[in-house]
């Protein structure tokens, strides 16, 4: 009867801890400091947070980012939230946002990044995340900021941005005339036409000057012939 008592109490703290926890950590997606914060009225704060990991209570998804379990998880966690903490300064890109923005048709499942840093893959509990590098001067250009809910958002690309990091990224697409962007954009990519009209030529225009591609220049020739959007009348 005694063992069963202190079982229960054990079982009754770690269940006050983990409220608590979940009360002072708003997110699903949260950090080491945030997380050691959250426990600094403990005694032994990195003992807990091991055995918070071995319940599966919270989940590693790299060493310094965390989620909530299953069980303590109020509802989905971001993968796009996570994949700017992975790696930072980063913002969602690529396939990837291509995707999220119906440009493409195909479902991407690695979550795909543009760094000012250099081009690192990830392979997480959570997914793959891999991160592109590129010039600072062509990083800081087209972000978005997109807020999930109250006090939850991510970095992505704006459309015509991620087309462009999609471009210069695939280096095996030998690009030199309209034509052969056309292809690319058609047969390679597949991007939906509807979508590609939609796509703002001014600001490709910026984003071309800021990465200096004649690649992106043939796009934005190409867009002003397909009657691309923001072009001045």
């Amino acid at each position: 009867m005694l063992n069963y008592d202190i079982c229960y109490m054990i079982q009754r703290k770690e269940k006050q801890m983990l409220e608590e926890l979940r009360s002072k950590i708003a997110g699903e997606e949260f950090d080491y400091p945030a997380l050691l914060e959250s426990l600094r009225e403990y005694g032994c704060p990195r003992d807990k947070i091991t055995d918070l990991l071995r319940r599966e209570d919270i989940i590693r998804v790299k060493k310094g980012i965390y989620i909530f379990g299953k069980k303590y998880r109020r509802r989905s966690f971001s993968r796009e939230i996570l994949a700017n903490m992975i790696c930072g300064p980063s913002y969602v890109s690529l396939d990837y946002a291509l995707h999220y923005y119906g440009l493409i048709p195909e479902r991407v499942e690695a979550v795909t990044s543009i760094t000012s840093s250099r081009g690192r893959h990830f392979s997480t509990p959570v997914g793959l995340f891999i991160y592109h590098a590129v010039p600072m001067r062509a990083y800081s250009i087209g972000i978005d900021r997109l807020e999930i809910d109250a006090g939850r958002f991510f970095l992505i690309a704006i459309p015509e941005k991620a087309l462009a990091d999609k471009i210069q990224a695939d280096r095996g697409s030998a690009i030199r005339t309209q034509a052969a962007m056309k292809t690319y954009l058609f047969d390679n990519l597949r991007i939906d036409p509807e979508g590609l009209g939609k796509l703002n030529i001014e600001k490709l225009a910026l984003i071309s000057n800021q990465y200096r591609s004649r690649k992106l220049w043939l796009l934005y020739g190409l867009l002003r012939n397909y009657g691309g959007k923001g072009q001045k009348t």
